[in-house]
């Protein structure tokens, strides 16, 4: 259905965007109001690209029903039923709708998408390229634009959400980013090698009534020059392809070069204290640890907590980007070639498997940087923004303690924190303790009764070694012993997000 050889929609038209904007939210048609109209169980199929439940749920004539079929379903709809909606003169002139006798078509695909606030935003793609939209996920054409993907909405989801003067998104596609980005920062610059998302991007800042984006065409940082941030955003191309076929989803640099270089050469675009943040995928090799990989692209003077969600072998991984491009749709002969080039490729650079997950770098300047790399496939409680920020300051703060300071310290025990025994019934010791997150990365940590009890009174009130000390008289330790053995695990328990330091 997607065709980047049609005409966009006049994106220097402010007031036909503005009269758009206002009659979509009249007719309801929000995030809300199509949950409301489509039903929980249609709502989440149209989500899968099953729109059959959608079909039968907008079958009656309201305004509602009648902008789902034109706007999501890719339907054609009567002139004069979406008259009763839409300024159609204008939309037509603007071409954001095209006839086709008595009939009107959209011709671009307009999403509902729910603000961090309540916000009623839109987001605007090529037809058939919304993901869970009409025509499924991904396309064969070359250039086109997607719209709101499960990536695009994580990545949203991890950025820090702190006001500043500046932001970028690189690789901006449909403009998502770029329209979190103008909640909290003075300028935005969003660029694109494809100048078609630019123009999308423009459209979707306009259609959300957000404010407009300096908008540069341009690979990786080339448009921006030796231009710094406060904010760098990015959901690159990153996927590991035999080529660059398609220029949504495909690197075109050899392995994962380009998610390296971006990692690397966000350093010298970044301001003192500013953050960066992408969606990555990265080679697995053989003869390598694939942290020691990812903790070369780290670069200098920048803190870094690099997360691995997920791991693919090579033939699982070939397999989903060839179904993304819906090749396995196509004739079997150049399918069964393409899975051939990719495992070449693959073969030739001893590639086994592939991660994806999160990079965050935060430029502290600092002489030794922390750099955390782990695996957490585990599910976490977006939006993760806050404790991204918050993780990075405890790294702060643990650099800049030793274990005198440390025990001087006052903690507190973060919110929604469960302690949990585990061991045979009826024995009269558990044979560890667990300690469990409910918010944020949801994590789990073993401890021992020392650690449990010292968690459980950490209000603020009390110095780490004044609780220590009462902890060793109780269970008559010798506190100078505990206190040499416990730092250690107060470290672990103040990195990982369980306990919080009490600031003077």
């Amino acid at each position: 259905m997607s065709n980047p050889s049609l005409p966009l929609p006049s994106s220097d038209r402010a007031d036909v965007a503005a009269s758009l904007r206002e009659a979509l939210l009249a007719a309801d048609f929000t995030a809300d109001g199509l949950l409301e109209l489509l039903g929980a169980p249609a709502y989440a199929a149209l989500a899968r690209s099953e729109t059959v439940p959608a079909l039968r749920a907008t079958r009656g004539d309201g305004a509602l029903a009648a902008l789902v079929r034109l706007f999501l379903l890719q339907e054609t709809v009567p002139h004069a039923r979406v008259a009763d909606v839409l300024p159609v003169d204008a939309l037509l002139e603007s071409r954001w709708l095209a006839g086709q006798g008595d009939e009107l078509r959209a011709t671009v695909d307009v999403r509902p998408y729910g603000g961090p606030a309540g916000e009623d935003w839109f987001i605007v793609s090529d037809l058939g390229c919304a993901v869970g939209g009409a025509g499924g996920i991904g396309s064969h054409d070359e250039g086109v634009v997607l719209g709101v993907g499960g990536a695009s909405t994580t990545l949203a989801g991890i950025t820090v959400r702190t006001p500043v003067d500046s932001a970028l998104d690189l690789g901006t596609g449909s403009g998502i980013q770029a329209l979190h980005a103008a909640q909290h920062a003075t300028r935005v610059t969003a660029t694109d090698l494809n100048p078609r998302a630019l123009e999308f991007t423009r459209l979707t800042l306009a259609l959300s009534g957000a404010p407009e984006a300096d908008l540069r065409e341009g690979s990786l940082f080339e448009p921006v020059g030796e231009e710094t941030y406060d904010l760098i955003v990015s959901n690159p191309p990153f996927v590991i392809s035999p080529g660059a076929r398609l220029t949504y989803r495909d690197g075109g640099m050899g392995g994962d070069d380009l998610c390296r270089s971006l990692v690397q050469e966000a350093g010298e675009r970044l301001n003192e204290g500013g953050y960066a943040h992408f969606l990555a995928n990265w080679q697995h090799v053989d003869g390598e640890e694939w942290q020691d990989r990812l903790r070369s692209w780290v670069p200098r003077g920048c803190d870094a907590w690099i997360v691995q969600r997920e791991v693919q072998d090579i033939t699982q991984y070939a397999e989903l980007w060839l179904r993304d491009a819906g090749d396995h749709r196509q004739d079997p002969t150049a399918y069964a070639q393409r899975y051939e080039a990719w495992l070449d490729e693959f073969e030739a650079r001893g590639t086994r498997a592939v991660g994806f997950g999160w990079i965050t770098l935060r430029k502290s300047g600092a002489a030794e940087p922390t750099v955390t790399v782990e695996e957490w496939p585990h599910p976490v409680e977006q939006p993760l923004g806050q404790t991204v920020r918050e993780f990075f300051d405890r790294q702060e703060y643990l650099r800049t303690h030793d274990d005198a300071a440390l025990l001087a310290g006052h903690f507190k025990l973060a919110d929604e924190v469960m302690q949990e025994q585990v061991g045979l019934p009826g024995a009269e010791d558990p044979e560890h303790v667990v300690l469990r997150q409910h918010r944020g990365m949801r994590r789990a940590t073993k401890v021992d009764t020392v650690g449990a009890g010292f968690a459980g009174v950490c209000d603020g009130s009390l110095s780490a070694g004044r609780i220590l000390d009462a902890i060793a008289q109780l269970v008559g330790e010798d506190p100078v012993l505990l206190r040499d053995r416990t730092p250690a695990q107060i470290r672990l328990l103040v990195e990982q997000g369980f306990l919080l330091p009490v600031r003077a």
